[in-house]
């Protein structure tokens, strides 16, 4: 479906790069695994049938782990009514609107298309923010459903679920079963755990740069959406601020959950840590922020 969010051409060759590397990585993990003569119906279909659940389940898996609850208008009218203006500005079907009772302050959205999603807040963000701040969140979350994040994520973990489940089916067999000709040497079972650790670590890390790049554009499509990069940057900075009080316990317990958020619970950092973060640093997004509000003169 067509939206008035803005497009993004890096999004897209990022996306189309990253898939096809997930597809050659693929397609090379399946061709190891023939040469190795396993045949591994039980765990592709496994593998297909999470898949599968996360693809067509994702709104209400999110909802249900994360506390939240469907509201009408009648129970929430400020926090309908800004999704309807923003839904009306971006030309896109209203999604379902819920609210977590937590008090991490923070706010998702998922779902594999339009016809098909929520978008969540929390408790705590609703007390902590200004509404022209939540406006912002709010388009930042949208744009993930314009753009269907959630599908093209769901999608792009899947080679790293089949070689999570290989390396798991390897160990709980004993990594035994010796080369067919029977001169012994390395068990096959070993190999296939290797060769699967190294998918998964690959997949891994090219689904994580996937994601951190798809928050940067629904920084971007939000900011360009309300027209107020600003507010988007301030939400962001009160957010990660809030985030130094909640106890580590309940932060902890949101980590999880950190894929789907809008910012994450516990930070990664930058550097090495950074490259398995499945947000971009504080700084990297309030400068982007900071460079939309200089060309829509708005700084």
């Amino acid at each position: 479906m067509r939206t008035r969010f803005a497009p993004d051409r890096g999004l897209t060759s990022r996306m189309l790069v990253t898939m096809f590397l997930l597809g050659l990585l693929y397609v090379v993990f399946v061709g190891a695994l023939v040469a190795l003569g396993v045949r591994a119906p039980t765990v592709l279909l496994i593998a297909v049938g999470l898949l599968l659940a996360q693809y067509f389940l994702s709104d209400r898996i999110a909802l249900y782990g994360m506390g939240g609850r469907e509201v009408s208008p009648a129970e929430a009218p400020e926090l309908h009514g800004m999704v309807d203006r923003l839904c009306a500005m971006a030309d896109m079907p209203k999604p379902r609107v819920a609210i977590a009772d937590s008090d991490v302050p923070n706010a998702f959205a998922t779902g594999r298309n339009q016809k098909k999603s929520v978008v969540c807040v929390t408790t705590g963000i609703l007390r902590r923010l200004e509404p022209r701040e939540l406006e912002g969140v709010l388009a930042h979350e949208l744009s993930h459903v314009a753009h269907r994040d959630v599908a093209v994520m769901t999608i792009a973990s899947f080679l790293g679920v089949i070689a999570g489940l290989m390396t798991r089916a390897a160990l709980y067999t004993g990594l035994g079963g010796r080369r067919s000709n029977g001169q012994g040497g390395v068990p096959i079972g070993l190999v296939i755990m290797l060769v699967s650790v190294l998918v998964y670590a690959v997949s891994f890390l090219l689904t994580r740069a996937l994601s951190r790049y798809r928050e940067l554009a629904a920084d971007r499509a939000g900011a360009l959406l309300t027209q107020r990069p600003s507010a988007l940057a301030s939400a962001l900075v009160k957010i990660s601020g809030e985030m130094a009080r909640i106890p580590t316990r309940d932060l902890r317990e949101a980590e999880p959950f950190n894929a789907f958020y809008f910012a994450p619970a516990l930070a990664s950092g930058s550097g090495l840590a950074g490259l398995f973060s499945t947000h971009p640093p504080l700084e990297r997004r309030l400068q982007q922020l900071a460079a939309i509000s200089a060309q829509l003169g708005t700084g």
